[in-house]
Order: C-alpha cells, then structure tokens, then sequence
C-alpha cells in the first residue's frame, strides 16, 4: 500500500480563503465505485488540492462491492476528474502527489470482513503518517443502507464518540435522500443516534453549499438597506424555481420510486425556503442559523387536503421538444413503467405562519423536461401604493422584482422602474445586476468543495439537522400520502416536454392575480451593471438573464 505522506497543502496555486485543516485526515467513501463518487465528490478534492486546501497527509479510502484494487480505482478517479465540466485543469504534478493517497477496499456494506479489512488498513495509514485517527466517513449509498453501515461502523470500533480538542475524531456524512418519507426518516435517525453523537451527523444537501444560497444570507444581513424591508409589509410573494432540461436519464428504476415530490421539494426547495425566510441569527454558526431555518421549517402552515387543488399541482411530461431535438416522454424512458403516474412536476403554494410572513405565498415549482436548467429565488415587492405618472399604453410599470440566481450564472439582479430618456416621462423597466465571476475574478467554488471542506472542519453549518429533516418531511407527507392514494386516474402526460408544466401551474398563480417569472423571456430593455469594486452591495453571481 502506498504511503501517503506529500504534503498537498504546497501544491496548487494559493487559496484565497484561509482554511487550515488538520493534518492526517482519512476521507472514506462507502458506494466509491459509484457515479456520484467518480463524477462529484473526486473532482472536488482533486480542486480543493489545486487550491492548496487539503490537509497534510490526507488519505481517500474507497469502499464498495465492485471489485477493484488500488491501481485501478486510481486510473478509474483520473479519469473522472479529467472527464469532469467542473475540476480545474488537469495538472499531472497536483494529480500524482493526491492519487498517492486514493486506496480502496472491495467489500459487501453488510459483511463484517469489510469493516476489519477497512479497519487494519485505516490503522496502517495512520501509524506510517504518525498521526491520531481523525476520520470522515461519507455514505454515497441508498438511504436503506445508511442504519446498517453506521451500525458496523460502531461494531468495528471505526467511529468514536466526540473527542476532545486535538484528539482524534469521527464524522458521518449522510447524502441525500434522508429516508423516504416522515415515518423512516425518524427510524433512521433513531438508528444513527445510538451509535453516533448529533454533532457527528453532517446530512449533506448540495444545494446549500452553491456560493449564491450562502450570499442570501450576506446579501440580507450585510447590508443595512435590504433587511428592513425583507418582510409581509413591503413583500407580495416569493417564486421558487428549480427547473431541469433534462429527463430521468438512467435514474428511471430510482425516479419511479422517487418522484419530483421526494427527489427536490423534501430537500432543496425547502432549504431554499428556510434560507430566505429565515429570522436574523445570533451568530454565523452551526447552532444559531440552524435553529432559525428549523423556525421557518416548523412554522410553515400544514397543507389541508380539502382545498388540495388550490395549493398543489402535480404532472408528468410528455414527448417534445428540448432545443429542437425530440425527446420521448416519461413513460417512454429505460426503467420506467407504461403506465407511470410518478410525478416530474410539482408546484406548490406554502405560507410560513409568523410575524415576518404571514399571508405572503410562496410559490414553489421544480420539473423536469422544462425549457431551461435554472434554479432562481424571486422576490416579488408590492406595488407602489399610489401612482402620479401619467403613463401611455408603452409604458411599463411593473412590481419590483428581486432574483437570485443559484444556477446556472450564480447571482443576483434587481428589476425597477426608470425614466426613458426625452422631453416627456415615459418608464422603463431596467435591471441592475451583479455578477459574481465579474466582480470577483474567479469562479466559485463548487458546492461539494465547500461542503467537504466544513465537514472536514467540523461546521454543520450548511447541513441539515435530524429536527430539520423531519420538519421538512412533515410539511409535505399529506401531499404524499393523498397522492399516493389516488390510484391510477391521474391524466398524465399532462404537459409537454419543452414546456412550463402543466396548464394547472400558471392557474396556481393566475387565481392570485400572479404569474410565474419564466426564464426564458425576461421583458428587460436595459442593464445597469453594478460596481464590481463595491461587492458589499451584493454578494453572490451573476443573474437577470431571467426575471
């Protein structure tokens, strides 16, 4: 086995952040030998070792079924990350010093033999760096095997309790989806916690690690002209978009047991929700912000099922058209019954029940096979409440609109009013926007770079709490538990591929006096650009290429 003892932390070119991490970390993966591992999680300490981010003497571990030796898991990780839209350009030097540490165990997640082979070669990799054993284990495994791999972890001496500061450690990290609705979500946590501590427990969600998500919480806290009117009084309602070109690709067998309800309302539209709603915290920490997300999660009005068709929306696409190339509808994909009545659309009406929101909607809407890859927040502000223009049939006069852009160009961009330029007055709508890769210089760092960089630091702060996930499973089990109880009479397909979703969508809204902000025409005849030498402003990316 080889010794892993370069020192990545002199490779690279220099960070800006200034991270330190301990030296001697052991980064185990169980499920290595799968496309999350070779296409996500590798790419992402490849980056963070062209950065200078990763410890001294740090080892990768693999683990999984699929036979492999050490050689070949190298070669097959090389490959990802030179395959890989996200890694940094492939420099053989940095390449060579971290795939010294990439070592893997062929093993059944069941089977004891595993867990000691695991053991002795942990044990072994320690002794050679002369250091304690600071170990974090990530689980990029199907939630049914998550209870069972912690509980050997425990047999096997593998983790600890809490240690005290500068000695050893022992982390989990749980990737999402956290059980499959409210009941086995409990069950798994009861698992977890008899054999590790809370504080152990890193329940990973990737959209919370995206630079935008964390800039909310810049952009309202930091600056002092945002957060007085970040509330019901100056708010009408708040658009949540999480949209996908793409179908089920491979993940049909997953999807169908899945569905868009599971697969991003329990986790990401929700954690986006609990990150713009939330009240100040004390403090940038774990604890502090974690508990005011849990405020909004556990505030937010239970759905009733007897005005179901007021508030949620489900559908499933069709065949048509993504670019202007065909592609076939759900029920046409690998892995999918004929006769489906899995959802890939879900739009949702959700109120928060506090003195910050109350009566302000949010509209959430998440699907696949839509016209544009795009996650954005917007936030829609009242209208003026008494206008003195004398405004003609070209003149556009439109509510304020907020949008914060996740994905795909992160930022953040402001749509207001403005004079036409003339001897008459005429208004406008112009947008004000910031990129973040313009501002900055540089491209933000992917959401696994940071999330594993806090994990190996010790800062839950952008992962999910047991009570966190469970108030999350309980906001939407009514809608699982009526939708699963309709039977096969839902008429899907009900929208086409290439479009906003289901006609049932814009009525969601339209009752309200409201409309979607689609992407793909954004209605904006200016642009003011931002200083990017005044990033105080706003601390995200680039957006505005929607409204």
């Amino acid at each position: 086995m080889s010794d892993n003892t370069l020192n990545l932390q002199n490779l690279g070119s220099a960070s800006t952040l200034s991270r330190k991490l301990e030296d001697g970390i052991s980064f185990v993966i169980f499920g290595a030998s799968g496309d999350l591992t070779r296409r996500k999680l590798i790419p992402a300490l490849y980056n963070l070792a062209c950065g200078g981010l990763l410890p001294a003497k740090f080892s990768v571990f693999g683990f999984a079924v699929t036979p492999m030796d050490d050689d070949s898991f190298r070669e097959q990780m090389r490959a990802g990350v030179q395959e890989s839209k996200e890694a940094k350009p492939f420099d053989p030097k940095v390449w060579d010093a971290f795939a010294a540490g990439l070592h893997y165990v062929t093993a059944d997640f069941v089977a004891p033999e595993g867990y000691q082979t695991l053991a002795s070669r942990l044990e072994e990799a320690e002794k050679r760096a002369g250091r304690t054993g600071k170990r974090l284990f990530y689980l990029a495994t199907p939630p049914s095997f998550m209870a069972d791999i912690v509980a050997r972890l425990g047999e096997h001496g593998l983790v600890t309790p809490t240690a005290a500061p500068g000695e050893g450690w022992s982390r989990v990290v749980l990737e999402k989806p956290f059980g499959r609705d409210l009941k086995s979500a409990i069950d798994l946590n009861a698992s977890i916690h008899k054999v590790l501590q809370e504080d152990q427990i890193y329940r990973i969600d990737h959209y919370l690690g995206k630079e935008t998500v964390q800039n909310i919480l810049a952009f309202r806290f930091a600056n002092s002209i945002i957060e007085p009117i970040w509330n019901r009084r100056y708010i009408d309602h708040v658009q949540i978009t999480a949209g996908e070109t793409l179908g089920v690709e491979h993940r049909g067998g997953y999807y169908e047991q899945a569905g868009c309800l599971r697969d991003m309302f329990q986790n990401h539209l929700l954690q986006l929700l609990a990150t713009v709603a939330m009240d100040p915290p004390v403090r940038y920490g774990g604890s502090s912000v974690r508990d005011r997300k849990a405020d909004v999660l556990h505030a937010i009005v239970p759905i009733n099922p007897e005005n179901l068709a007021d508030i949620a929306v489900r559908g499933q696409y069709g065949p048509g058209h993504i670019n202007g190339v065909d592609v076939p509808g759900y029920r046409q994909e690998d892995g999918v019954s004929p006769l489906s009545n899995t959802e890939t659309f879900v739009a949702l009406k959700l109120f928060v029940d506090n003195w910050r929101w109350a009566d302000v909607p949010f509209y959430m809407r998440s699907g696949k096979r839509l016209p544009s890859k795009v996650t954005e927040i917007n936030i829609q502000f009242k209208r003026v409440p008494h206008l003195f223009f004398q405004l003609g049939a070209d003149d556009q006069m439109e509510a304020n609109t907020l949008t914060i852009r996740i994905q795909p160009d992160e930022g953040i961009a402001l749509r207001f009013c403005a004079k036409i330029p003339g001897p008459e007055m005429h208004l406008r709508q112009v947008q004000m926007n910031f990129s973040y890769t313009d501002s900055f210089q540089v491209e933000p760092s992917t959401a696994y770079e940071t999330l594993l960089l806090d994990s190996m630091e010790g800062d839950p702060t952008l992962f999910n709490r047991a009570d966190q996930v469970e108030s999350a499973w309980t906001a939407i089990e009514p809608l699982i538990d009526i939708w699963s109880a309709t039977g096969p009479f839902q008429p899907f397909p009900n929208y086409a591929a290439g479009t906003w979703g289901p006609s049932a969508s814009d009525t969601l809204l339209a009752r309200d006096g409201r409309a979607w902000k689609n992407s793909a025409s954004t209605g904006v005849s200016s642009v003011v650009r931002v200083d990017s030498e005044c990033p105080a402003i706003i601390a995200g990316g680039e957006a505005g290429k929607g409204a």
